[in-house]
């Protein structure tokens, strides 16, 4: 087979920096998939971004595809003939959707039977002529939300199309797309290098593209020139800097040929908090900030150019000049917003809408503080510290920092509590309530603020499912999905024992209070707080808990054993379910397991009510007898685990009960024609399921 390397780009404007690596690693997936679906081998794959081209080099691409056998099946035998043997209808339309005569049809058994069928083969094609079309399709594939167009073109694409590059091997694919015919020609850097640069084969493309047109096409090789840089620097004023992914990529995406920059800020401005000129640096500026040893910030940045000045002074100053106003802004910001209390402030949210059907951000904060109460109360936390820090928890979204700096909601809360004198727990509480903001975030380091947080996140799942306005396919404008999980992680890895359906009747009553008062909702809520919303609330957030524990590497068979009772205290069911992840290494557990399936079975075909005791008089095997009396010891000795949450224990001592369970199934036919003896037996398997069931339903096992 004939191989040969192939070049595709795609040449543009300023593609959006923080979507360009999506982009690129979807443009590179669509292409191999389909090269895979058409059966085109190849031995790998690079992919190029930067700011103004995708592109995707292929290695040794098959030239052509191998033949192909086709095999279409078409009616049953059966019906395939008539009783005088000449083909029916459904044969000769076959035979015609195969330009076949019909004695070419071939016959194909299986085993539901023989059916007609033809076989051919067809030629493979060549790879050239396929290109051009899944190359418009990864283009067409692209996770753009809005694309635009240009001049008078039809086409939309996410940014205008200057150039196209389609090379297999040395050969131009000949390629027209958004009025723009393919070539050899790629462009360099826009100041460095506009003109055009032919690449004569795949191979050199990347090499050119560096050499001539000063742009490192590879995504991961500027990155870490980038990161080499910028260490470099920090350690020339004996700094170190901590790299934010998602800042990095997007810096890496906004330059081809990076250049790092040492710049100074003015001392006075480091009595701001902290946070607000990282945000500044990193938001407003895409600079990377450095700090000492401690931790603490340093009046340096260093910035990324995408051009290799002959003045980097001029850089540096300009820069420097840049900054300054918007540390001054933040400083006055800061120093304004230290004039007004919190609690002035928590009058300001009657202002700002959380949802229209049920208010305002003030109304989401009665709410939260009557739940978090609530919750601190069963936890035995300071109910007081609770009730201040949840009626103060949102109250700087109205300050002027945050109106700026949006990221910085709860951090600015602690420091405007703290600098008003409030207590460290619920300074620490208005910030921490908001974690973890992602998948892998810390959680809160104070139970105040795990109880806020899960106070806030019941109230937003409830609310919004109460309005019709749930999760569907991808949309999820309240993350509620993120929601969902972040509750769950703040009671399991906080070891919070709370009843998830209590508290959603909680959250929904005092939603309901507000609407029932008229103090909050316009227009009609499709769902009230009632049962059937409890119940959709809290079905949502038990599929996200099955979710939870897939990623926390359980299997499916032993989380359904667990809650496929429906429990709802999330605590009792992480340790049950880490408790039955121990039991099925057991030995015991597999035959128990496949009993506790048979005994369900065999209740499951009882055709009269199964009696709620057993009576040892009407056993007549002494295989009963010694199952009841294992039974009965061994619920003694397991009721007490269970209630200690002693679940792993409890287990170990069931699988003593193999052995008289063998036994029974051995020697005792359950359903006998005496009425009463087999009631009894049913009896004892029913008490002995139930005891078995305690902790998990063994027969998902």
């Amino acid at each position: 087979m004939i191989k040969k390397d192939l070049l595709l780009e795609i040449g543009t404007e300023e593609l959006p920096p923080k979507a360009l690596l999506s982009l690129a690693n979807a443009f590179v997936s669509s292409i191999t998939g389909d090269l895979d679906s058409l059966g085109l081998h190849y031995a790998s794959t690079t992919t190029y971004a930067t700011p103004r081209r995708i592109a995707i080099i292929v290695n040794q691409l098959d030239a052509f595809q191998a033949d192909q056998i086709v095999e279409k099946r078409g009616p049953a035998v059966t019906a395939a003939f008539d009783e005088n043997n000449q083909p029916t209808k459904a044969t000769l339309g076959f035979a015609r959707s195969c330009n076949a005569e019909v004695d070419e049809l071939q016959r194909l058994t299986t085993a539901k039977g023989e059916w007609l069928s033809f076989r051919q083969t067809v030629a493979g094609k060549e790879s050239e002529k396929l290109i051009p079309q899944i190359f418009k399709d990864a283009l067409n594939a692209l996770p753009v939300p809005k694309r635009m167009r240009w001049g008078s073109l039809k086409d939309a694409f996410v940014r205008p199309v200057h150039w196209i590059v389609a090379i297999f091997d040395h050969q131009i694919i000949p390629i027209t797309l958004y009025s723009t015919e393919s070539s050899n020609v790629t462009y360099g850097h826009r100041f460095h290098h506009p003109e055009g640069i032919t690449i004569p084969s795949p191979s050199q493309y990347e090499t050119l593209l560096e050499k001539e047109g000063k742009v490192i096409a590879d995504f991961s090789k500027r990155r870490e020139i980038i990161c080499s840089e910028v260490t470099q620097l920090a350690s020339s004023v004996n700094a170190t800097v901590t790299y934010d992914g998602s800042l990095l990529d997007e810096i890496t995406s906004l330059v081809e040929w990076p250049v790092a920059i040492l710049g100074n800020f003015d001392k006075q401005y480091l009595s701001n908090p902290p946070e607000c000129n990282i945000a500044v640096m990193r938001g407003h500026q895409k600079y990377f900030h450095l700090t000492d040893s401690d931790g603490n910030l340093l009046p340096h940045f260093v910035t990324i150019s995408n051009i290799s000045s002959s003045s980097p002074q001029t850089v540096r100053i300009g820069n420097e000049r840049v900054i300054h106003p918007r540390l001054a802004d933040a400083a006055f910001f800061w120093q304004q917003d230290c004039k007004q209390t919190l609690q002035f402030r928590l009058e300001l949210l009657k202002n700002v809408i959380f949802q229209q059907q049920v208010g305002t951000i003030f109304d989401k904060t009665e709410r939260i503080t009557a739940l978090a109460t609530s919750i601190a109360l069963h936890l035995q936390l300071d109910v007081a510290a609770v009730e201040e820090a949840a009626q103060l928890c949102k109250a700087d979204l109205v300050s002027a920092m945050v109106g700026e700096f949006p990221e910085l909601q709860g951090t600015m809360g602690r420091y405007y509590a703290l600098n008003q004198g409030l207590s460290l727990t619920v300074a620490t509480a208005i910030e921490e309530h908001y974690l973890p903001r992602f998948s892998g975030d810390h959680l809160p380091t104070d139970p105040v603020s795990s109880v806020i947080g899960i106070a806030d996140r019941l109230d937003t799942l409830v609310a919004i499912f109460a309005i019709g306005q749930k999760p569907s396919g991808t949309k999820d404008p309240f993350a509620l999905r993120r929601s969902s999980l972040a509750l769950l992680r703040l009671i399991i890895e906080n070891n919070l024992d709370l009843d998830l359906k209590l508290l959603l009747e909680c959250a929904a009553n005092a939603l309901s209070e507000q609407l029932d008062s008229g103090v909050v909702g316009e227009g009609p809520i499709p769902v009230l707080a009632d049962d059937a919303l409890i119940d959709q609330v809290f079905n949502y957030i038990m599929d996200r808990l099955v979710s939870y524990f897939l990623d926390q590497g359980y299997s499916t068979h032993i989380i359904q054993a667990v809650v496929s009772d429906c429990p709802t205290r999330p605590v009792i069911i992480a340790k049950k379910i880490d408790a039955v992840a121990k039991f099925i290494t057991l030995e015991e557990a597999e035959p128990l397991a496949a009993a506790n399936k048979r005994i369900g079975n065999i209740l499951k075909k009882a055709e009269t009510e199964i009696p709620d005791s057993y009576d040892h008089q009407l056993f007549l095997n002494s295989a009963e007898n010694k199952l009841a009396e294992e039974l009965e010891q061994l619920t003694k000795e397991i009721d007490p685990l269970i209630i200690d949450h002693r679940y792993s224990d409890a287990l170990v001592q069931l699988a003593k009960l193999r052995p008289v369970v063998d036994l029974f199934f051995t020697e005792v036919m359950v359903n006998v024609e005496d009425s009463a003896v087999r009631n009894n037996r049913l009896a004892l398997l029913n008490q002995l399921q139930l005891i078995t069931n305690k902790i998990a339903n063994l027969s998902y096992l």
